[in-house]
C-alpha cells in the first residue's frame, strides 16, 4: 500500500495578476457597451426630425374694378319736374308786425328785392305786377305768420265757454264792466298769453280776471288753404251781475 496517494491531475492555481486583468477587461467592456448605447440614443434623437407643414393663407383680393360707362349709351332721363304755377297778376299785402322792435334790425342782403309795383292794390291779392292775367291766386301758408280775420278762410271760433272770474270786490259793490282784449290763437287752439293786450277796460281788476282765465280757454284754430294758422283775435268780455 502506498502511504501517499498520487494526485492523478494537478489543479491549476489562478494568480492574483490574472484576476485583476480579468476584472479590468470585463469592466472596460461594460463601459464601452454603456457609452455605445448612450451615443446611439443621442444620434437617434438628433437625426429625428419633426415634419412641419406650412399653410399659406390667401390674402383678400381687391374687388374687381367697376366697368366704365359706355359713352354710347345715353344716361337715363331725369324724373319729371312739376313746375309751380305762375303767380297771378295782382298785388302783395303787408302784414304789420305784432311786436315792434326797439332796436334797428340787421339788414339781410340775401332777401329778395321788393318792387314798388307789387303793392299797387290792383288785381289779385297775393299776386305780383309781372304775374299772369287769369292765373289762380296762390295759396301760401306760413305757419309762423299771424293772420288777421279778413285774411283767413275759416276764422277762430270759441270751443268752450270758460268765463273769467268776477272780481269779488267789484261784484260786492255791484260794479259792472266790459273788457275788449286782443290776443293770438295758435294752431293748437290755445291763446298765447304773451300777446295779450287790453284795448278797452272799465276796471283793472276786470282786465286781470280776463288775463288769468285766458290759459283755460280753448278755440278752434283758423285755417288758410286747409292748414291751421295763427290768428289775431279781438274778443269782448262782459261782467254783469245777474
Amino acid at each position: 500500500m502506498f502511504n501517499n496517494l498520487i494526485e492523478s491531475k494537478r489543479k491549476r492555481q489562478r494568480s492574483l495578476g490574472g484576476t485583476v486583468a480579468s476584472f479590468l477587461l470585463h469592466g472596460g467592456l461594460i463601459v464601452l457597451i454603456v457609452v455605445a448605447t448612450a451615443r446611439a440614443n443621442t444620434e437617434q434623437e438628433v437625426t429625428k426630425e419633426e415634419k412641419v407643414d406650412f399653410v399659406e393663407i390667401p390674402k383678400d383680393e381687391p374687388p374687381p374694378p367697376e366697368p366704365e360707362p359706355d359713352m354710347a349709351t345715353p344716361p337715363p332721363p331725369p324724373p319729371d319736374v312739376v313746375a309751380a304755377p305762375p303767380p297771378p297778376k295782382g298785388f302783395q299785402q303787408l302784414t304789420p308786425p305784432m311786436n315792434i322792435p326797439d332796436v334797428i334790425p340787421e339788414i339781410d342782403l340775401s332777401r329778395k328785392e321788393i318792387s314798388e309795383a307789387d303793392f299797387s292794390g290792383k288785381g289779385v291779392a297775393g299776386g305780383t305786377a309781372t304775374g299772369v292775367v287769369g292765373a289762380p291766386p296762390p295759396v301760401v301758408v306760413d305757419a309762423t305768420q299771424t293772420y288777421f280775420e279778413f285774411q283767413v278762410e275759416k276764422p277762430v271760433a270759441p270751443l268752450n265757454n270758460v268765463a273769467p272770474n268776477y272780481p269779488g270786490m267789484l261784484q260786492s259793490q255791484g260794479v259792472k264792466g266790459r273788457v275788449i282784449a286782443q290776443f293770438v290763437v295758435d294752431t293748437t287752439g290755445r291763446a298765447d298769453v304773451s300777446t295779450f293786450k287790453v284795448l278797452e277796460s272799465d276796471h283793472e281788476l276786470f282786465s286781470a280776471a280776463v288775463k288769468s282765465a285766458l290759459p283755460r280757454m280753448r278755440f278752434i284754430p283758423a285755417e288758410v288753404g286747409g292748414r291751421k294758422v295763427k290768428q289775431l283775435v279781438q274778443q269782448p268780455f262782459v261782467f254783469d251781475i245777474k
